[in-house]
């Protein structure tokens, strides 16, 4: 089931069934103007202290007018996505998506496009033409964006490059 989080329920005791792992061996990188896959073996795994900050950074997104949304199996959440409320781009036209996670266990059941889908319909309602996406670069996380209609974004945000210099900047209609 997939619903809206409220500022209240949302705390470190919310995650405590969501597993953030990935073992990533390879990731996309732009070279000389074009894309290629580059080994870059690690593991990225939420420890506490990521969790505290995860949890800051939603509670600030819904009490700044954005939108968290979260899907429970079993009444344990197991995977969630947020949009920003500011708009993006030099026309407006984005708002980011700004968070889309689901636990390792669920990866691979739809729950990913199901989520997007809920963001995609919100940030149309608010008037974004698409989403703005700074992603995680590894091979898996890029296949499951082209798959669900991502591509490059047209325009780049300056401060998410910045942030997160080997992320891919995407986007997506609404």
């Amino acid at each position: 089931m997939i619903r809206k989080l409220t500022l209240e329920e949302i705390s470190e005791e919310l995650f405590s069934g969501f597993q953030r792992h990935q073992q990533v061996t390879k990731c996309w990188r732009k070279r000389d103007g074009n894309w290629v896959i580059v080994d870059n073996p690690f593991v990225e795994e939420w420890t506490k202290k990521d969790y505290r900050f995860l949890v800051e950074c939603l509670c600030h997104t819904v009490a700044t007018g954005g939108v968290v949304y979260g899907y429970f199996e079993s009444g344990v959440l197991k995977g969630f996505a947020s949009v920003e409320p500011e708009p993006l781009g030099s026309t407006g036209q984005y708002l980011e998506l700004s968070s889309l996670h689901v636990s390792e266990e669920l990866r691979g059941r739809g729950i990913g496009r199901a989520l997007l889908s809920h963001a995609r319909q919100w940030a149309g309602a608010k008037g974004a033409e698409k989403l703005y996406i700074s992603a995680h670069s590894s091979v898996e996380s890029q296949a499951f964006y082209r798959a669900v209609g991502c591509r490059e974004a047209e325009e780049y945000s300056r401060p998410h490059v910045e942030k997160e210099p080997y992320d891919c900047q995407l986007e997506c209609g609404v």
